[in-house]
């Protein structure tokens, strides 16, 4: 017999599901709402930014932990933002990307045999991740329809192999933004039983409902969470890879070495043009960007209504889970597909979100991180499609 020419590991998930829904919006001409990457430009003060590091031949490799400039940058936001005190040379870690930071924090702090629970609906990464460490993801569900933290339910699932809660608010696929009272009830778990909270905070500046909360800034987290966030989504730079980790020493030191062996570091000319962004942003950018993000919720959110799909308006993030079993009893996967070709407007399968996939099947996630004229395009094609449906 042949021998096994692919890791063992390598064996329990597939690629991601997101980024072969482009491929199939490609195929089709659809129109992308399945990958979470915006159609319109990036501020023209990063644009230039990034322009003038290069002319500047800042070509070569950055602090493989990032810049001294945008680490000086990350610690004044946290300090304004959060009140959050932050050591810049002992606790920051510039990635390449929030995947990257997730791949590498999972690297440094899991061992073979640990377990770590993952609020789900979740987004795509966490599992493998884990499976890569050799743990075993737990899978806690939020609860439908609000996506609600069940505390004792959370409780339960703590185990004497537990090393880490994951936890992302905003969070990817559901846009729940997750309240005071439930990351406390995380902290306290984390507290009574030593664990570690990862959190994924990428979407921190978008959210229309409630505030967001880093559980770091929680009594007795400051020690036992680190913090993932980046600039991707904040500045609309998704293809820029500039993602942040705040963790304290002793675990960054373990964050940095893995980190250095798995890509040395995030690219030199674009960490200084977050840096400005970060420097020279002020609160109207922050507060037009959620404005604009709210507008084109309610075009995307008022045509899958109108379409026939159930769904809940998203508290933060950038994306609609919706209900698709009153239009068909196909499988989310070939439901997609099927809206790919007609009516022309591509999500993501739902199951890509849970685990055992099953949970997903009736669901499909639409991306409103688009041009407004890309969401009216979408939405009269959805009408469209409902009428010729009706």
């Amino acid at each position: 017999m042949a021998a096994q020419r692919t890791a063992r590991r390598t064996h329990n998930f597939t690629e991601s599901v997101i980024r072969e829904m482009t491929r199939v919006a490609r195929e089709y001409d659809a129109i992308n709402l399945a990958q979470g990457f915006p159609d319109f430009p990036a501020p023209e003060l990063l644009k230039e930014a990034a322009c003038d590091a290069i002319r500047a031949d800042r070509n070569q490799y950055a602090i493989t932990w990032g810049s001294p400039r945008l680490r000086t940058a990350l610690v004044t936001k946290y300090r304004e933002w959060y009140g959050m005190e932050v050591e810049g040379d002992q606790e920051i870690t510039v990635t390449c990307g929030a995947t990257e930071a997730m791949a590498a924090i999972m690297l440094a702090v899991i061992d073979p045999g640990d377990e770590v629970i993952i609020l789900q609906p979740f987004y795509e990464n966490y599992g493998p991740d884990a499976i890569l460490c050799g743990a075993s993801p737990v899978f806690m569900p939020l609860v439908p329809p609000e996506y609600r933290l069940d505390t004792d339910r959370l409780a339960s699932l703590v185990t004497n192999r537990t090393r880490a809660i994951v936890v992302n608010t905003p969070n990817n696929p559901t846009g729940r933004v997750l309240d005071r009272s439930e990351l406390e009830a995380i902290a306290a778990l984390c507290i009574e039983h030593d664990l570690l909270a990862i959190t994924d905070e990428i979407y921190e500046h978008i959210y229309y409902e409630g505030e967001h909360i880093p559980i770091a800034t929680l009594d007795g987290m400051r020690d036992r969470t680190i913090t993932v966030s980046g600039l991707s989504k904040t500045f609309g730079i998704t293809g820029w890879r500039i993602g942040t980790i705040i963790a304290p020493p002793d675990l960054t030191g373990a964050i940095r070495k893995v980190h250095d062996f798995l890509t040395v570091g995030a690219p030199a000319p674009l960490q200084d043009a977050c840096a400005a962004g970060l420097e020279s942003l002020g609160p109207e950018y922050y507060s037009g960007m959620v404005e604009e993000y709210r507008a084109r919720r309610e075009v995307l959110y008022s045509a899958l209504v109108d379409a026939g799909f159930r769904c809940e308006k998203p508290q933060g993030a950038y994306y609609i889970l919706a209900d698709f079993s009153g239009l068909s009893d196909e499988p989310d996967d070939v439901f997609s597909r099927q809206m790919a070709r007609d009516p022309g407007v591509l999500p993501v399968p739902g199951s890509s979100f849970f685990s055992p996939p099953e949970l997903g099947r009736s669901l499909v996630r639409f991306a409103f991180c688009k041009r407004m004229e890309t969401l009216e395009k979408a939405a009269e094609r959805l009408r469209d499609f409902s009428d010729r449906r009706g």
